[in-house]
């Protein structure tokens, strides 16, 4: 996470398509208003662990009751203090976390479709060496696509009672569409939360965003960022993909959302009042409309590695 931390310090960090939303304002005021405004109560999907189907040993636990939601719950109660995580999706593409809980379950993210997954919990025994503590192929057949999206994750952590959950809900008030709303939830956060210099320079490997706090300190790294706008996005019932990857030579997070009748809204970067993709919420928060869409370009510059 250093080096995503140190993206912000390359060409503004916060890349994102400013000027995606420059006259999204004018277009807004033309939307049909004429019915009611959609519902902005919160809709917060809560994993669970349910051990219908579970897989496990002395040491560690993979529950797959929901695997038709998009996630696992994995828990490790063994002595190890260095604890890692291996899922593997049907695109080959391996997905290392952390396992920072001890004894209780946390929900990760199934995030390559459908198809078969490996799921391998792994424990230090000196160095960079991990043995295998337990390992599991499971097969996954989604109830939708979007739904590894919508729920919660060690990424994008947020219950219902989160206040990131109510503030979403307060920016989504009086919209009528999804698209009205991630402009809206956009905003506050390019406006409202600072780049933190201080926590970049120092934040450690296998560092997690914390929404709420990032909500209530005003400040926090591209990846607090993105997080935390995912979780806004997501308890609105606003399929959010948190990407990690490439800007330019920079590990950077950004976000990817799902608006109906436009699709993922994450290849494009003029608006046009129609469509309109890849979104920053890093970049704007400290960079001129130009010096953005200059770097940003036909977005070649933003290469996905990880999808949470």
């Amino acid at each position: 996470m250093k080096h995503m931390a140190r993206t912000a310090m390359i060409v503004g960090l916060l890349v994102l398509c400013f000027g995606l939303f420059v006259g999204c304002g004018d277009k807004k005021s033309q939307a049909d208003h004429s019915g009611p405004p959609r519902d902005s109560s919160p809709k917060v999907l809560t994993p669970s662990a349910d051990g219908s189907v579970i897989y496990q040993n002395d040491t560690a636990s993979i529950d797959a009751s929901h695997t038709d939601q998009g996630y696992v719950m994995v828990s490790y109660s063994g002595s190890c203090e260095k604890v890692k995580l291996q899922i593997t999706g049907p695109d080959q593409n391996c997905y290392t976390y952390l396992i920072t809980d001890r004894a209780s379950y946390v929900a990760f993210p199934l995030t390559a479709g459908n198809g078969s997954y490996s799921v391998q919990v792994l424990e230090n025994v000196g160095g960079d060496s991990y043995v295998i503590s337990l390992e599991q192929a499971i097969d996954v057949s989604l109830e939708n696509e979007f739904l590894p999206f919508l729920y919660p994750n060690q990424y994008v952590s947020f219950t219902a009672d989160s206040k990131a959950v109510a503030k979403g809900s307060k920016l989504a008030e009086d919209t009528w569409t999804d698209l009205e709303v991630v402009q809206n939830i956009y905003d506050y956060v390019i406006k409202n939360i600072s780049y933190d210099t201080d926590k970049a320079s120092n934040v450690s490997y296998g560092y997690l965003p914390n929404v709420d706090e990032t909500l209530e300190s005003g400040t926090g790294i591209c990846f607090d960022y993105a997080a935390l706008m995912t979780a806004m996005l997501r308890s609105q019932n606003i399929p959010t993909k948190l990407e990690v990857g490439y800007s330019g030579e920079a590990y950077h997070a950004w976000i990817s959302t799902y608006v109906d009748d436009k699709g993922w809204i994450d290849n494009i970067i003029e608006f046009d009042g129609n469509s309109w993709q890849l979104l920053d919420p890093t970049l704007a928060a400290s960079n001129d409309k130009e010096t953005v869409k200059e770097y940003v370009g036909d977005g070649s510059n933003y290469i996905v590695k990880y999808t949470y």
